[in-house]
């Protein structure tokens, strides 16, 4: 669910072109940051497609706390996957946005932009230290001042190798790469190897890549891209390398995960993220993968794998800030997201959390091998893509690293022009 509820808030999101520029911060007081005071009155919840899943859980969770402060009710709204950008672009234009929102870190860009998500540094600040600081900070804005949604659930994933062909190709199987450069050399020897029959990577260098490799991906300001910078321009011409190796597969230009995922299974790539669905899936459809599989980190060359990250919004202008901080942080505390991290493959964002036996102990299945190496990933993981990067910057970045692959331009020209593109687009937002 996270994974698939993630992608499609990414495609969601280029949608979401708020008209609010009247909204501001409302001229009723209501936008004030002072959420002190007696946790009391109705608050709506809102959630994005979870109810048909976990209806149970979040009506016994809103029970518990409306008896932990009887003078509140909670009227909890779950919105569709499809369309949910949409909806809370109309919900804040027309002032009807719920008191509690269930968003992503750019989904909540715009709102906080508008003056409409609460600063939970200054209103909640007390809290901060409940959660992992990649989490926390991942709902933080360049070019502003604060934080704007309580961090709920993580989710990261492993990446998987083959063995058999590290083995065939000369290197250690137990050993596998885990910086870029690392990978990049492996990738090359697998290649030469195999005559060009093995790729190891699947897939094109996307923003997060250029985040793991260390290059900067904005300034701090948050008012331009840079990874145009000579770190971008290298990774890109190492990708360039392996391309024209066939150590980067052929076809990894229009590559879908799916795609990317059938190469893997039948041995045309050494190297893929996935899930604990995955190794299901091997075992079932490719026993003789499933024996010789791998499960490594991210790579990284900062010592930070990617996380994703679902949050919790306040509304800036809700007439019950206390109850909806209240609440926000309720649903978002150590007990409650591990009690749901029990019931779904995510993780919780809360510090000290992931150091629990459930996400520390194996006990010989798929599901625990993966859950323990991803969730020993998340406690400094960050989350690389910026929360200003909309899906057509992703379209013009990919477009401008294909024409570099193919040798139609320069990896520099490739990233300048690709910045040039998400510059211009990112005014467009302002």
């Amino acid at each position: 669910m996270p994974t698939s509820r993630r992608t499609f808030a990414v495609a969601a999101v280029a949608a979401l072109v708020l008209p609010l520029s009247a909204c501001g911060s409302g001229g009723d007081g209501g936008s004030s940051t002072d959420a002190s005071g007696k946790v009391e009155g109705d608050i709506t919840f809102q959630t994005w497609n979870l109810r048909a899943n976990f209806k149970d859980y979040f009506e016994g969770l809103i029970a518990d706390f409306e008896k932990k402060y009887p003078d509140t009710h909670v009227k909890w709204v779950d919105q569709p996957g499809e369309g949910y950008a949409d909806k809370i672009s109309a919900d804040a234009a027309g002032g009807t946005l719920p008191d509690v929102v269930n968003v992503s870190p750019d989904l909540v860009a715009p709102l906080a932009k508008a003056g409409l998500a609460l600063d939970l540094d200054k209103a909640a600040g007390q809290y901060e230290k409940e959660y992992l600081e990649g989490a926390w900070a991942s709902h933080r804005i360049p070019g502003m001042d604060g934080t704007y949604a309580f961090p709920w659930y993580l989710n990261t994933g492993p990446l998987f190798y083959n063995k058999s062909l590290f083995e065939k190709a000369g290197l250690d199987p137990e050993q596998p790469p885990r910086t870029y450069d690392e990978v990049f050399d492996a990738a090359l020897k697998i290649a030469d190897k195999t005559d060009g029959e093995v790729a190891t990577l699947a897939n094109v260098p996307t923003i997060e890549d250029f985040g793991r490799y260390g290059v900067p991906l904005m300034n701090k300001e948050g008012t331009a891209f840079a990874f145009n910078d000579a770190k971008g321009v290298q990774l890109l011409a190492r990708y360039k390398e392996l391309y024209d190796a066939k150590a980067l597969d052929p076809q990894a230009l229009t590559a879908t995960p799916e795609s990317s995922g059938k190469k893997f299974l039948t041995g045309a790539v050494a190297m893929n993220p996935g899930s604990a669905l995955d190794l299901a899936n091997f075992k079932k459809q490719a026993p003789n993968l499933y024996e010789n599989i791998g499960i490594t980190d991210q790579i990284t060359s900062t010592g930070h794998v990617n996380m994703y990250v679902m949050g919790l919004m306040v509304n800036a202008q809700s007439q019950r800030k206390p109850a909806a901080v209240a609440f926000a942080h309720y649903v978002t505390d150590a007990a409650h997201q591990m009690s749901f991290a029990k019931q779904v493959a995510i993780f919780p964002s809360t510090a000290g959390s992931l150091d629990d036996p459930y996400f520390t102990k194996e006990d010989g299945t798929d599901e625990t091998r993966v859950r323990v190496a991803a969730a020993k990933s998340l406690k400094t993981a960050v989350n690389y893509t910026p929360v200003l990067f909309s899906e057509q910057m992703k379209t013009e970045l990919r477009n401008e690293v294909a024409k570099a692959l193919q040798g139609k331009q320069s990896p520099k020209e490739a990233l300048d022009n690709a910045v040039k593109a998400c510059d211009r687009l990112l005014q467009q937002q302002g």
